[in-house]
């Protein structure tokens, strides 16, 4: 393991502000390299796609090597790459497109680990589509979404199976290609939230069975720019609705207005800073990325490890979450100490947290945290070290008395 936190941090101007960053889970900090790139599309010119000018073929350039990369990072295909302002505004997009073809008796199968962006879409458009939402359900004192309770919630009129990679409060890990494998047993196509996931180790799309991946590059040191990927062929099949003189091309026709071409590039050079974070990592960029982020996990999960171990030595403190399988992220309170007044200490020690229920609406609620303020989160990137866990475990044992 070639892994170096020290060089890895020097990349990151932001972090000489001497604040502890363990907001990740929330959006990442952003290094030189991604800046500078940018930076350098902004410099050299850039027009609208599809003119005959160099700045439009810069741009032109800058898409096609955004599909590439994105596809390298999860490991799927450049064509299947769509690409938008995040991954609420792609899910809205491709829910509206693919309750077109529900109906009164279908069913979409949602969850109560994930994110609202991988739920309440789909519970609205199969409202207005006359089909009925099923409800997978969490086990509270784990924090796990066990498989089995699949066999009975899907079946025959089953349309789509939303589920995430990974919950952005708890770090959960589902069983994913075991959930997928029963909705495709029935014919039913999987949408797999993989923006809290993708940050914290290797994705292949194939491996999980994912229809529709959806991934955020805010949360893997890149701009905010969304993307979902998903094999052309089912993009082939799906008539999102567009300008008429838009292109009727895929993955383009699913991609609304003139795209953020700068930062488009950005995203390029994260997927760069990825693939290159373990320093033995070598081929391919996609081989790169594989090694890197198997080793950023491997890192990350020592820490966590020391995190939990520090929280759960403090007697007020309850955290929540025991997952076998769970990324680098905590989620506590402090007895006598509404959330929100937690993550203000820890702001006046330079100690960045969130508080509250982070858009986990259902989980939140499942664990009883949501109408008291939910909790507090201290997630790990790639860029944390001991001195950021020393940090918060300290902060927090001193608000805990």
């Amino acid at each position: 393991m070639g892994y170096d936190v020290s060089r890895v941090r020097a990349s990151y101007p932001a972090l000489a502000d001497g604040y502890a960053y363990l907001d990740g889970a929330a959006g990442t900090q952003v290094p030189q390299p991604v800046i500078d790139a940018i930076g350098d599309a902004y410099r050299g010119g850039i027009g609208n796609v599809g003119g005959t000018f160099p700045a439009s073929r810069r741009s032109d350039g800058i898409v096609a090597e955004c599909r590439r990369a994105v596809a390298d990072l999860v490991g799927g295909a450049p064509e299947g790459v769509v690409l938008g302002a995040n991954m609420t505004t792609l899910t809205y997009r491709l829910a509206y497109t693919l309750a077109g073809q529900w109906g009164p008796g279908d069913e979409v199968v949602v969850s109560r680990v994930d994110h609202d962006a991988n739920v309440r879409p789909w519970i609205q458009v199969a409202e207005r589509a006359g089909a009925t939402v099923r409800w997978a359900e969490v086990d509270p004192a784990t924090g796990e979404l066990p498989v089995e309770q699949y066999d009975n919630l899907i079946g025959p009129r089953t349309r789509l199976v939303a589920v995430t990679a990974a919950s952005n409060i708890l770090g959960t890990r589902p069983d994913v290609p075991a959930i997928t494998a029963r909705a495709h047993a029935v014919g039913a196509l999987a949408y797999v939230d993989g923006v809290h996931a993708t940050p914290h180790g290797p994705v292949d799309v194939a491996e999980l069975g994912a229809d529709f991946y959806a991934t955020s590059a805010y949360k893997w040191s890149g701009p905010h720019v969304g993307a979902v990927i998903a094999d052309p062929l089912a993009l082939e099949a799906l008539t999102p609705d567009k300008l008429r003189p838009a292109p009727d091309d895929v993955p383009v026709r699913f991609e609304t207005g003139t795209a953020p071409f700068a930062d488009l590039a950005g995203v390029v050079a994260a997927v760069e800073h990825l693939a290159g974070l373990d320093s033995a990592a070598s081929g391919s960029r996609r081989a790169r990325i594989l090694t890197s982020m198997a080793t950023v996990d491997a890192y990350e999960q020592e820490l966590f490890a020391e995190l939990l171990a520090g929280l759960d030595a403090i007697g007020p403190v309850t955290t929540y979450g025991k997952a076998s399988r769970r990324t680098a992220t905590a989620y506590f309170t402090v007895a006598g100490h509404p959330p929100r007044q937690v993550a203000e200490h820890l702001a006046s020690r330079r100690v960045n947290v969130w508080s509250g229920h982070s858009y986990a609406w259902e989980l939140t609620g499942a664990l009883g945290l949501r109408d008291a303020g939910g909790a507090v989160r201290a997630g790990l990137v790639h860029y944390n070290d001991r001195s950021d866990v020393e940090r918060v475990v300290t902060a927090v044992a001193d608000l805990a008395g």
